[in-house]
């Protein structure tokens, strides 16, 4: 029989299991900063992965890419591309694209609000965040809704207690707040209720300008020493097939000349918005995305640029974007030996199609992350909470896809192989037939030997039962619920709040800024 030390050791570890107990964990794993244990995987041979970007500078050389904004296009011009007025195209010569690689940095330190929360961005390190842009939020006790402010304080306060959630993102729209202001509203949030790396929208210079503004304020920095660091990111998404819009050229100009980080990133659906084969959507993908980080290293070389990828395919019967499917899997895959080929750190993207946490959201969130790590993704964009292709993110799902992110997480660890770790002594102390749950080479590890699921019920099914039946979503509410109620914000963050609140009452009462399209 299992004697009572072990009974005890039992007990221990199924107690706040579900995350609702309120019991704290013995194990404090560092999630903070991950390097990714795992070979990239290819799916393309190195002569295809050089054909994909020779054609994708014959793309940009011979087809050009139409860009709407003029102050782009004269900055195109003024290095050597060729720029039709008329028609608003721009040939970017491979000359161009060759010199804007070599200039663009390898390595992008990313610095939050503490110094603890400071990262690396480069090929090998591995970062997580929550979805983001989506105009909905949902969740079981209060269903979905359009997304307000104070659902963006939830979320920000989410992210800022799970350390394997890196940075800071626009996870839901506030839709309650007027455009003008809204961006001062978004931004004091991440900068008084997280010390993580925070996002600003490119919505034009002068929300962007009010957000650089606003980062200065908070971490008591001059124009110059915000100049010569990366205190904030923006992502660039290209109109695909071959476009460029007003904001995000305007915000490539912008975040370049400020020395902020651009991550660059074509949507390219195959089928819809780029060709149908995984080759041709990265060919196309991979013209914009260098294309757009050309325009940064002409603004100002060495400007740092994240090259993106968030490449799927579309249901065929309906046109409805999908995620976590074989081909995202595979342009994920793709795209890592892309951004390798280049040098560059680059950000892939996860998600679900999925209407709800189910499921199939957990499916395809699951495989978008594996695809993800296997590729080498240094940036990870949508990996918890994500629902309806971006159109929801929700709650629960987010607890959900942490449970997935920090046994990821777990994998970069070490895993000690050391005699010790071997543990003959062990085997030789329990007898055949008996059991290792009092011996001593368990007692001595057992509070920290193993990682403690955060929504995972390991009870059997009596026990489950008793306790209510729940399944993880439901348990997700409970979990989700006590960090709110519990939060404190850092206290050097907190402290940031009078300055800001200053200056948002100041361009408040100038009358804000209002987006750019």
């Amino acid at each position: 029989m299992i004697d009572e030390a072990a009974r005890d050791l039992r007990r221990e570890r199924r107690r706040g299991r579900t995350g609702e107990a309120g019991s704290e964990s013995s194990r404090h794993p560092n999630y903070r900063s991950l390097k990714n244990p795992f070979l990239p995987q290819p799916i393309f041979s190195d002569d295809q992965v050089a054909a994909i970007h020779d054609t994708a500078l014959r793309v940009l050389e011979e087809l050009g890419i139409k860009v709407l904004l003029p102050e782009a296009r004269a900055i195109y011009a003024k290095a050597g591309a060729l720029v039709d007025e008329d028609s608003q195209m721009v040939k970017i010569g491979r000359d161009m694209v060759e010199a804007a690689l070599a200039s663009a940095p390898r390595s992008i330190p990313a610095l939050g609000g503490d110094r603890s929360r400071d990262l690396m961005l480069e090929l090998g390190s591995m970062t997580f965040l929550a979805g983001s842009g989506a105009p909905n939020v949902t969740d079981l006790e209060r269903g979905r809704r359009p997304g307000t402010f104070a659902a963006f304080e939830e979320f920000i306060k989410l992210i800022q207690h799970f350390d394997v959630l890196h940075m800071l993102g626009p996870c839901v729209e506030p839709q309650d707040i007027d455009n003008r202001l809204r961006h001062y509203a978004v931004n004091r949030a991440q900068l008084t209720l997280s010390d993580k790396f925070p996002f600003v929208f490119a919505r034009g210079a002068p929300q962007v300008e009010d957000g650089f503004e606003m980062i200065r304020l908070a971490r008591g920095l001059s124009q110059d020493q915000f100049r010569a660091g990366a205190y904030c990111y923006t992502v660039i998404n290209t109109n695909s097939p071959r476009q460029l819009d007003i904001p995000m050229a305007q915000g490539i100009i912008d975040f370049a000349k400020a020395g902020q980080v651009l991550v660059i990133t074509p949507f390219c659906l195959a089928g819809a918005m780029a060709p149908i084969t995984v080759a041709g959507a990265l060919t196309l993908q991979h013209a914009e995305a260098l294309a757009g980080l050309t325009l940064a290293q002409i603004v100002r070389p060495g400007a740092p640029v994240v090259y993106g990828s968030f490449s799927s395919n579309v249901d065929m019967k309906s046109g409805a974007p999908a995620f976590g499917t074989p081909e995202h899997i595979k342009a994920t895959l793709g795209a890592g030996q892309l951004a390798r080929y280049t040098g560059l750190p680059w950000r892939s993207g996860g998600g679900s199609a999925a209407n709800i946490s189910d499921a199939q959201a957990a499916h395809e969130t699951q495989f978008a992350l594996w695809g993800s790590v296997l590729a080498g993704a240094t940036v990870c964009i949508h990996s918890a909470g994500w629902l309806e292709g971006g159109l929801s993110v929700s709650l629960e799902k987010l607890i959900t896809d942490i449970e997935a992110l920090q046994t990821v997480a777990e994998l970069c660890a070490a895993t000690p192989g050391d005699t010790d770790a071997i543990g003959f002594e062990a085997i030789a102390e329990v007898q055949p037939g008996g059991h290792f749950f009092s011996a001593a080479h368990t007692m001595a590890r057992y509070r920290t030997a193993f990682y403690e699921p955060l929504v995972a019920d390991w009870s059997n099914f009596g026990n489950w039962t008793q306790s209510g039946g729940k399944t993880a979503t439901e348990r997700a509410t409970g979990i989700w619920k006590r960090i709110l109620a519990d939060f404190q914000p850092p206290v050097s963050a907190a402290a940031t709040a009078g300055v800001l609140d200053e200056f948002i009452a100041r361009r408040t009462e100038q009358g804000g800024a209002a987006p750019v399209s």
